[in-house]
């Protein structure tokens, strides 16, 4: 069974993906903050699997919510819920930690799936997407350096290792990567589980911003 934590200062949407979640087998709904400051209580009182994170709430937002749930270490992943034509933070939510994000207008199976995913520790948003996401925001919350390029979370990867990694940054997926560096899925598979490992990422999304970090990847 995975647990649900549900952030929203809306009332109406909390009740709406609460009994979506109630009407889904192998989802329970464990408790509904009203804002960030309650979001990072519950966490810690309930330890849910995943948080339902909005970004715009009184008080405490959702992404220093986010930041400091993600800094206790502790297993509840983050997914953000938001509008990504309308609100510019979704980029800072997955710098503080979120393992994804979904549009708040996103079809009921989607965010199921969306839940399922970020509880078995995938991301949630599509290469493609990632990459649309970051080429519109890296240029105001990157600046890569010629320092960076030195990122000490590189120097223990193996030069196919560093392709990969430029290569998730691309905003590649598992199969274009394969076809592309001639290599079988599988293989594909483990090296990035070695890139994740060694770079400290928590997922695919948190490679993507290292890669833009280190500045082996910029916006076009």
């Amino acid at each position: 069974m995975t647990t649900v934590l549900i952030a929203d200062d809306q009332p109406l949407q909390r009740m709406g993906v609460r009994m979506l979640l109630e009407g889904t087998p192998g989802l329970e709904p464990v408790g509904e903050a009203e804002h960030g400051a309650e979001a990072v209580r519950l966490a810690a009182e309930l330890r849910p699997d995943v948080i339902l994170m909005d970004i715009r709430m009184p008080g405490m937002d959702g992404l220093e919510a986010t930041r400091r749930i993600v800094a206790t270490g502790g297993r509840t992943r983050v997914l953000i819920v938001t509008t990504f034509d309308l609100d510019e933070y979704a980029y800072d939510g997955l710098r503080a930690g979120a393992s994804g994000f979904l549009l708040k207008d996103t079809r009921p199976e989607e965010l199921v799936a969306g839940i399922h995913a970020v509880a078995g520790g995938d991301a949630v948003v599509a290469p493609s997407l990632t990459r649309r996401l970051l080429d519109a925001y890296a240029h105001r919350v990157l600046a890569p350096s010629a320092a960076a390029v030195e990122d000490p979370r590189l120097r223990s990867l193996t030069d196919r290792e560093r392709e990969v990694l430029v290569a998730i940054g691309q905003g590649w997926n598992n199969t274009e990567i394969a076809e592309r560096l001639v290599l079988t899925e599988s293989t594909v598979k483990k090296h990035v589980g070695r890139v994740l490992a060694k770079i400290g990422a928590r997922d695919r999304i948190q490679a993507v911003i290292a890669a833009y970090d280190a500045g082996l990847v910029r916006a076009k």
